[in-house]
């Protein structure tokens, strides 16, 4: 008897096996080829999915008085004009303060005031930013010649953010569109997100937990974290811009920063607050000093009510969100990296409660 001949007892397994080699080698390019196509607007549709989780239950009832479709587009468009608006104006004021700071600069005519007696004093850097202030302020060309390897990185730097917050306003535009999508297909996507974790899991009841904590964690944080420091950025920013503050753009995304990280908008806006009492006239200033109070101390009543105070989130998890997701996707990623981090942590910590399955025989 030839021992290499097939018996039947090998060959249906070898056969069984090339068939799963087969299918496992298809599903693999079929992913890759999917991947291609998905991953340049991966933040994009991620920010959308967030974007229509968050707004799923205004749309809800919106669609009692105006029917699926109809809410889905006017979400969509309230969305797109709340949002861009006052972000086209910050990009706008910075574009043209780099503009204008590039040709003072190429034409000499900046001014800049003498270096202040206690700069000196400080510890260790004080002698030698006086020195470097005075040179700029009494010498510019000297100043560039001797710095300009310096100036030259820091200009490309600030290009550079300049066009990151453009394209950053860009992404918002389609995520906002492609949300208002998802929202009109908000029960079709809910049930194949309930199926395709129940499926993960393996079990339909887990599934459907899972589906329901990870919306209500993206809610908490989308509402509670990132929605409560937009809106407190923006009744700042029309304080700053209405004060006529040079730096109010700038001060405006300071604030959006430091209200997504839980730092208190007080420390900012109070010496803020300071300046514009010290050089404006008594009437503005006091009207200004009184709305930047009001709007700085905001989160406290706006967090009850946008389900900030539910998270259970330790803000550490926060603050690398933020500073991962900026560095990661700029201006988008400020805003995805702390929802999707806060909702990794929350499925890790659910999935760390789940009893360990015992071994079988």
């Amino acid at each position: 008897m030839d021992p290499d001949a097939p018996t039947p007892d090998n060959a249906p397994s070898r056969s069984i096996l090339l068939d799963a080699a087969l299918r496992i080698g298809l599903l693999a390019l079929l992913i890759y080829a999917c991947a291609r196509i998905i991953l340049p607007f991966a933040g994009i549709l991620l920010w959308s999915v967030i974007l229509a989780v968050m707004l799923y239950p205004l749309h809800l009832r919106l669609c009692v008085w105006l029917g699926n479709r109809w809410s889905a587009v006017l979400v969509g468009l309230v969305g797109v004009v709340v949002m861009l608006v006052p972000m086209f104006t910050v990009v706008t004021w910075l574009a043209s303060s780099l503009f204008s700071l590039a040709s003072d600069l190429q034409n000499e005519s900046l001014t800049i005031p003498p270096p202040p007696p206690r700069l000196a004093d400080l510890p260790l850097v004080g002698h030698k930013l006086t020195e470097i202030w005075a040179l700029v302020a009494s010498n510019l060309p000297a100043a560039l010649a001797e710095y300009r390897g310096i100036l030259s990185g820091f200009g490309a730097w600030l290009v550079s953010f300049a066009g990151g917050l453009a394209a950053g306003e860009l992404s918002f535009a389609i995520s906002f569109a492609i949300a208002a999508v998802l929202l009109a297909y908000g029960k079709p996507a809910a049930e194949f997100a309930r199926r395709l974790v129940g499926h993960v899991t393996g079990s339909e009841v887990r599934g459907k937990r899972l589906v329901a904590l990870t919306a209500a964690t993206i809610r908490g944080v989308a509402l509670g974290i990132v929605g409560v420091a937009v809106i407190q950025s923006l009744l700042l920013g029309i304080g700053f811009f209405a004060i006529g503050l040079s730096a109010a753009g700038l001060l405006t995304l300071v604030t959006l920063l430091l209200g997504i990280v839980q730092v208190p908008a007080t420390l900012l806006t109070l010496p803020v607050i300071a300046y514009v009492l010290a050089t404006e006239a008594t009437t503005p200033a006091i009207i200004f000093s009184v709305w930047t109070l009001v709007a700085g101390l905001s989160d406290n009543v706006l967090k009850p009510l946008l389900l900030g105070r539910g998270m259970d989130v330790p803000m550490p998890v926060i603050l690398i969100g933020v500073i991962g997701g900026m560095i990661a996707d700029g201006l988008l990623g400020l805003f995805v990296g702390p929802v999707l981090l806060a909702v990794s942590y929350v499925l890790f910590i659910e999935w760390l409660r789940q009893p360990p399955v015992e071994a079988g025989p």
